[in-house]
């Protein structure tokens, strides 16, 4: 215990996890001449997470689109655009902060400037191929034996 109450701080072990820094973000939305797509993905193992740093080039957009089982968070982190939704068109610019509910319809433009911004949602489990059950639809005409 310390000398104001509360408990000390613990350690950590050889095998806790720590927090690190990932990338400057600010560095990646300066990059003018960025090609469309990720610019940056999160990619360490045994996140709960899902990021993306996304640039749309000037002009450019997403076409119009629906995620059905993710939530999404999204950071303008330069440029600007819209996103338009089915309640209409809504602005986008520096430091914007938007929640995508799942199951919502949206697509996102770019303006002359181009567009960066990051997302994150939680992360998808990676698909798995696995062979037929016994209740799985075979090929046309299989029989079970």
């Amino acid at each position: 215990m310390t000398a104001d109450g509360s408990e000390a701080p613990v350690p950590p072990g050889d095998d806790d996890p720590l927090p690190r820094i990932l990338s400057d973000t600010a560095a990646l939305a300066a990059l003018d001449d960025a090609p469309g797509g990720a610019l940056w993905r999160l990619a360490e193992p045994g996140r709960q997470l899902d990021a993306n740093v996304v640039r749309i080039p000037p002009g450019r957009r997403v076409d119009t689109h629906r995620e059905p089982e993710l939530d999404v968070l999204l950071l303008v982190l330069d440029g600007s655009g819209t996103l338009t939704a089915p309640d209409g068109t809504h602005v986008l610019t520096r430091g914007t902060l938007t929640w995508l509910p799942h199951g919502s319809t949206r697509a996102l433009a770019a303006d002359d400037a181009g567009l960066t911004y990051l997302t994150v949602h939680r992360r998808r489990p990676g698909m798995r191929i696995q062979r037929p059950g016994p209740d799985a639809p075979g090929p046309a005409g299989a029989t079970k034996s």
